[in-house]
Order: structure tokens, then sequence, then C-alpha cells
């Protein structure tokens, strides 16, 4: 069997070449900074956050590295869903791989015109809801943390929306398998576990937090042990796909995740470091199946929980 493959992760209707995919706001969308072959190993990129208005992003500083990982705070920085249409899209969707939109909303009403949008542009594909901002017209609670109005918005949003969607959750709940159901019992197609971690980091000259903002979120390797118990027990209450997200560094890393329940994975900080990062995990996957004569990726996932 070939590698291509062996690798192959079934996602709702997308069939992926591997199940690394780039989480989103991380990876450059200007393809001439990739390097050569770079996206060769890449399953899916999710695009930056996207939002109806433009974005200026966060005042201050915005990235604080960690012993073991990254915080940020970058406040949804983008040009907004039609500008990113009319001047960047063109470049991304010739690259070999899906591109999922990465969409973010503050109102309901805000997500639906994101959808009429990619509609009217003719894209047709798969978008990643993210639900860890907050609900302003519902007085600022998350959307995750509201599940009633959770359940209202992911309703309308499946009735919109064609292709397929994932559903983006946040880790900072009581428990991530209510959102999970809500996700699933809406119609979603996958739900991607977890966005980032709300940390906080202390500047111990200046005596004071680094962000203006106070909080910001924690991603990278210290979080991997964090996600990859997310992933378990939303993988025990749902039965579409669950996409691990949250400190996947390795191909050990990776294949822990998938073991916990996790359909495909997610990688993002890593990137920062090791450009290269993708391809060394799915050789390091190729390698493990090789060696343990497993011939169907499939045959990985969720292992764990059966033994």
């Amino acid at each position: 069997m070939s590698s291509k493959r062996l690798l192959q992760a079934k996602i709702g209707s997308l069939t992926l070449r591997s199940p690394a995919i780039i989480a989103s706001g991380v990876w450059p969308m200007e393809p001439e900074r990739w390097p050569s072959g770079v996206v060769d190993n890449v399953g899916a990129i999710c695009t930056k956050g996207l939002t109806l208005s433009p974005k200026e992003g966060n005042r201050g500083i915005r990235i604080w590295e960690t012993n073991c990982g990254l915080l940020n705070s970058i406040g949804l920085q983008n040009p907004g869903l039609e500008a990113f249409l009319k001047n960047e899209f063109d470049q991304l969707k010739d690259c070999g791989c899906p591109i999922i939109f990465n969409l973010a909303f503050h109102r309901e009403e805000e997500l639906y015109h994101l959808l009429d949008i990619l509609t009217s542009f003719g894209f047709t594909g798969t978008v990643e809801i993210n639900v860890s901002c907050p609900n302003v017209s519902g007085g600022g609670m998350t959307w995750a943390l509201d599940l009633a109005s959770l359940e209202k918005v992911l309703k309308r949003a499946r009735a919109l929306w064609r292709g397929d969607m994932w559903v983006k959750l946040s880790p900072n709940v009581p428990k991530i398998c209510d959102g999970a159901i809500v996700a699933e019992s809406c119609g979603a197609d996958a739900i991607v576990v977890a966005n980032t971690w709300l940390g906080l980091a202390i500047d111990v000259k200046r005596k004071k937090p680094v962000f203006e903002r106070i909080f910001a979120g924690l991603s990278g390797p210290a979080i991997l042990p964090l996600s990859l118990r997310l992933v378990w027990e939303a993988a025990s209450a749902v039965k579409i796909p669950v996409i691990g997200c949250g400190g996947v560094a390795d191909a050990e890393g990776a294949l822990a995740m998938l073991m916990a329940g996790a359909s495909a994975f997610q990688v993002g900080t890593a990137l920062f470091s090791d450009f290269e990062v993708v391809k060394k995990i799915c050789d390091g996957i190729e390698n493990y199946m090789a060696e343990n004569q497993i011939n169907d990726l499939e045959e990985i996932v969720g292992i764990a929980q059966k033994a």
C-alpha cells in the first residue's frame, strides 16, 4: 500500500491525504513565503480567523514565550472576509490541499452574513466555526459557555451552509462534552478540540501583566496532556469525527491524539520553530504503522480507549 493511501483521513465529505491540518492563525497566507514542498504532507490548511469587518487586533505585546509553550493575544487581526477573498484566497486555492475557512463572530447575525458572503463567492467547501469568541448579544459570555445560544446559532448556520461545517470548541468550559453534543445535534460534520487555554503572564521587571488584556491564549507542548483529555472525553460523547488541537509537536504527540480518539489533528505553535514539522510528524506516523503492521490510519483512531 502506498504511503499516500496509508495516511489518508476521512473527515465528513473530505478525504485528506494526511491527518495533519495546519491550525488557524499560524500559517502565512502568502504561498511565496512557503519553502518548496512544505505542504506536500499537509492534509488541509485553516485560514487565519476571519471576521465580518477588518480587525486591527490587540494593542501592546501580542506574543510571550513560556517554558513549554506560547501565550498569544493577537486579537483576531485580519482584513475581513471580503478583503481576504479578494486579495488573498486566489493565492491559496491552488496549493494542493483543502482550504478551511475559520470564521469568528461576536453576534449571530455576523456568522450568517459570513456564510452568505462565502456562498455568494461560490465557495462550497469546509468552514471551521470558532465558538470561543464572546457572544456580545448574549451578555458577553463565550458561545461555548452559553449552550442555548450555541445551539441556536449552529442550527441556523447548518441550515445556511451546504458544505462541511466544523465547530472549534473552547477548552475553557466545565465539560467539553456539552458543546460537542450540541455541535453534533446541530449537524456539525466534525468538532475541533480545542482552542487555546486562557493563561496569564506577569512581567516581573515591570511588576504588571504582560498583556494589555491581561489574559491570553496558551498553546504549545505544555497543553498536550490537557488536549488529550478533552479529545478522549469528546470522542467518547459523539459519533462525528474529532479533530485534536493543542500541543502536537512530534509524531508521538500526534499518535497519542489519534489513539485518544481523534480522526485527525491540527499543528500550530510547533510551526513557529520548524516549518518541516508536519513532514517529520507524518514520516514518524508512517514508520510506526510499518513497524506495527498497521495498514489503515483508522486502526489507530481511538485504540487506547479500546485497550
